[in-house]
């Protein structure tokens, strides 16, 4: 569309207002067609052919290595429905709790004076900017075995040790708490962000009818943020299906391999088994799964609407 200089006019003012939005657009379209759908579709074109890191492209296979993937008995397989399994059950512990623990803590930083609220957000959002491997070595030293801090704590407690790292279901415990309290402070800002959004007026005037504390919550406040609770649902469950750098970090996919996620899985066979093929296609199916999933939660939350 081409750009005009006007002194006037809402038609002239109209067409600079699109050519620089188109300008303004352009950038993140760049980037998003470079980093995600070029690779993806690159990927696609790999998982259709025998290719190895070293060797390169050994030929197109069509669909033979999806099947080699879901067709039990073989060593693709079997390493694949490990992950999956593996992958699901953390997505399955942690997603409630992520999403939760971080709107009761929006809850209660809302429920503070003004004065307060930006010291309390700074706090609970600073563990957020820790990298993964400093999360992953303070914890990893928290629940050692012998010597590691929660043990010693319970020890003087009168309590015995427990092997938090190399036994379920302490392992994926331990996982679970590094996970929650390294990225709890997201979830929580954008809640505290969606509750300033709230009309004020409503509470006041329930208060008036005698509405107690859970009544405001489940006609007013609720309602009012479900937008950002569906939204953090739904990104919580995609942040879960890609865990790695816990799990390789603190428990190295142990005990028995079962922390081992799907994403651990995909690594070993790209770099291990200098496999590319099989790993783009396990990486193919992953985010179908992951799809599949999120549309399902996604039209469920809002199948009333």
């Amino acid at each position: 569309m081409p750009f005009y200089l006007t002194d006037g006019g809402v038609n002239g003012t109209m067409k600079i207002s699109r050519t620089w939005s188109l300008i303004m657009y352009l950038p993140f379209l760049i980037c998003f067609v470079l980093f995600l759908i070029v690779p993806l579709v690159y990927g696609l074109y790999i998982s259709l052919h025998n290719w190895s890191v070293f060797g390169g492209n050994g030929g197109f296979v069509g669909l033979d290595n999806y099947i080699a993937i879901l067709t039990p008995g073989n060593i693709y397989s079997t390493a694949f429905y490990l992950g999956l399994k593996n992958t699901l059950i953390f997505v399955a512990i942690s997603v409630i709790p992520l999403v939760m623990i971080s709107l009761a803590l929006a809850l209660l930083v809302d429920s503070i004076p003004n004065k307060l609220k930006v010291y309390f957000r700074t706090i609970f959002f600073i563990s957020y900017a820790v990298s993964v491997t400093a999360v992953s070595a303070i914890f990893k030293w928290l629940f050692t075995g012998n010597g590691g801090y929660v043990n010693n704590v319970m020890n003087t407690m009168g309590l015995s040790s427990i092997n938090w790292l190399n036994e379920q279901p302490y392992a994926w415990i331990a996982i679970l708490v590094a996970t929650v309290w390294w990225t709890i402070g997201f979830n929580m800002i954008l809640f505290i962000n969606a509750l300033d959004e709230v009309d004020q007026t409503m509470y006041e005037a329930s208060s008036l009818d005698g509405a107690n504390w859970w009544e405001k919550f489940s006609y007013i406040t609720f309602p009012s943020i479900k937008g950002v609770f569906v939204f953090l649902t739904i990104i919580s469950v995609i942040a879960s299906f890609n865990l790695y750098g816990q799990t390789l970090l603190i428990t190295a996919g142990g005990p028995a391999q079962s922390t081992q996620s799907l994403i651990m899985i995909i690594q070993q066979m790209v770099f291990n088994q200098n496999n590319l093929g099989i790993g783009s296609a396990m990486a193919i199916i992953m985010g179908m799964i992951m799809m599949a999933i999120v549309a399902t939660q996604y039209f469920y939350s809002f199948r009333k609407e």
